[in-house]
């Protein structure tokens, strides 16, 4: 019975005589079974539904085109995933010594959360940053700030991704200076700025400028890393907050892969060859509760990337086709009720990011629905990992599902449903065109309206919030910011400006804002002007001047 057709016939027959009769007697819990991207999920998958599947063309191996197998050729058995815990809080010196801890807990890769002011590039003692200094991440503010939150941590040896992107031309300046000052050269620093403003616009909100400037500020980005900084991820295509804004798996590659387009093409028209800066992207996915989507969600970005890289773009280089991810577990999808439970649901996350293939991971704690996470419990969301990668096998061999005639077809239907959607971005003139007229944000709002409506039904059941309650929480010890910080961060801004040379910022503010305008990479006068000691709201203002702020209009 190994002709498909045969098994076609056979599976048929089953229903008609078996499955019939059961159902008689005891009906399947839902009418149907679908994935968040309305995929419906058959009763059972055999040999007939990957009938058309072509080895080479859609799977190969592991290291080669199109890469649905990984991208690199022994994955994890050469070395694990870089697991890297997102952090940063309160001052410098707290964040710091967080790092440390985890550093010496085994983190194998640092990952840096800033608060709002810094993202939006406001200065701590602007009066639209009271509140909000160090709150949901460390707050910068110039190279003094840079060069405690780096203490004692080898730039050379230490991986550093940083999640930042308005403001992130100005922290890569601060870290690569710091790097300078610890005697690193700029060729032996390894990590990643998120650098992703399109998303922005469509998910999250933390842009000052209009997409124009800020992609030329990107690109301006990728130019100085290809020649100065050749180790360093210039960008982190980052469909995690699409994910996190309500968006269905399937939307999430897209309109992911769609942004990714933008960037390429905007820096081609600027000069840039493909193949000099395209291996330097990566791409930042987040992982749901839905298993399998999300091992298929994996594999079928990674296949579309390659051949958008390779027909699209004529890139030549392998390195150019490989798409190359960090993840992080769903914050979306922790609760406040019975928080424990929050624990298991992000050891299935991180077990579907694992098998789906990818590079780099981040473990959300049990108590983030709450406050920022305490010390205990990212080291019980590190542990997850290292459980993970020691102790399951699922790391010994590598795309362990693939063949999976459940996960091959989600994989082809994934991909299906992106390239649909891709195309009707392409129609409406790009993604900065389909972000303009609001497509993305619309279709991510009637998703995640859909999302909720079936969580209010109890078609989809959270556990220990519309099921399975309890009226007795545990809410456990949660971290506490000290109030008084916000003081202490203005008095360490006032000093350092009281203390550094005022003609020496001044011209450098001058030279920021006549590059903005006159043209010319920005990178080099923003670093020069960190070195001065120059804040960053200071250099986010030179350019506001000359590029303004943007107001997104309402689509709803």
């Amino acid at each position: 019975m190994s002709d498909p057709r045969d098994v076609a016939k056979a599976t048929q027959e089953w229903e008609e005589k078996v499955v019939k009769k059961t159902l008689t007697r005891s009906p399947e819990r839902k009418a149907r079974f679908e994935t968040t991207s309305g995929i419906e999920i058959k009763r059972l998958y055999t040999a007939a539904d990957t009938a058309d599947l072509d080895y080479n063309q859609a799977l190969d191996f592991p290291g080669q085109y199109p890469f649905t197998r990984g991208v690199q050729p022994t994955m994890y058995r050469g070395r694990f995933w870089t697991m890297r815990q997102y952090a940063g809080f309160g001052t410098a010196e707290e964040s710091n010594k967080r790092y440390r801890y985890l550093l010496e807990q085994g983190q194998t890769g640092l990952s840096v959360a800033f608060d709002l002011p810094t993202q939006m590039g406001r200065d701590s003692d602007h009066s639209l940053a009271a509140g909000e200094v160090g709150r949901a991440g460390v707050a910068i503010d110039s190279l003094a700030d840079m060069d405690i939150l780096c203490k004692g941590i080898p730039l050379d040896q230490v991986s550093t991704s940083m999640t930042i992107n308005s403001t992130a031309s100005i922290l890569l300046a601060l870290y690569l200076v710091v790097a300078e000052k610890q005697g690193v050269s700029w060729n032996q620093v390894n990590g990643t700025i998120q650098n992703d403003l399109l998303k922005e616009y469509i998910a999250r909100g933390t842009y000052i400028y209009p997409p124009q400037p800020s992609l030329r500020i990107i690109t301006d980005i990728f130019a100085f890393c290809t020649d100065q900084v050749p180790n360093w991820n210039t960008i982190s295509i980052s469909g995690y907050h699409i994910r996190e804004a309500g968006s269905t798996a399937a939307q999430e590659i897209a309109f992911t892969l769609a942004d990714g387009i933008a960037y390429v093409e905007a820096a081609v028209k600027v000069g840039l060859d493909v193949d000099k800066f395209a291996s330097r992207l990566s791409f930042f996915f987040n992982v749901h509760n839905n298993f399998f989507e999300e091992v298929a969600k994996f594999r079928a970005a990674r296949r579309l990337w390659a051949k958008i890289m390779k027909d699209r773009f004529q890139a030549k280089d392998p390195r150019s086709w490989m798409l190359r991810t960090h993840a992080q577990t769903a914050g979306s999808t922790l609760t406040a009720q019975q928080p424990d439970n929050n624990i298991m649901r992000v050891t299935l996350q991180a077990l579907a990011a694992v098998l789906g293939g990818t590079n780099s991971l981040h473990t959300n704690s049990k108590d983030e629905a709450l406050a920022l996470p305490t010390e205990a419990a990212v080291r019980i969301a590190l542990r997850t990992q290292q459980v993970i990668a020691c102790e399951s096998g699922t790391a010994d061999t590598i795309d362990p599902l693939a063949g999976s005639y459940f996960v091959e077809s989600l994989t082809d239907q994934l991909e299906a449903q992106a390239v649909e959607y891709i195309d009707r971005i392409d129609k409406l003139g790009g993604a900065v065109k389909a972000i303009e007229a609001g497509y993305q944000q619309r279709e991510i709002h009637e998703a995640a309206f859909r999302y909720q409506q079936a969580i209010e039904s109890k078609e989809q059941i959270i556990v220990g919030v519309n099921d399975f309650t309890s009226d007795e929480e545990e809410q456990g010890e949660l971290l506490k910011i000290d109030v008084n910080l916000e003081k202490q961060q203005t008095k360490k801004l006032a000093a350092v400006r009281a203390e550094r040379s005022q003609t020496a910022a001044k011209a450098a503010l001058e030279k920021v804002e006549s590059t903005a305008r006159d043209g010319g990479n920005l990178m080099p006068v923003i670093i020069d002007a960190v070195r001065t000691y120059a804040t960053l709201g200071e250099i986010s203002d030179a350019m506001r001047r000359v590029f303004g702020e943007y107001r997104a209009p309402s689509f709803l």
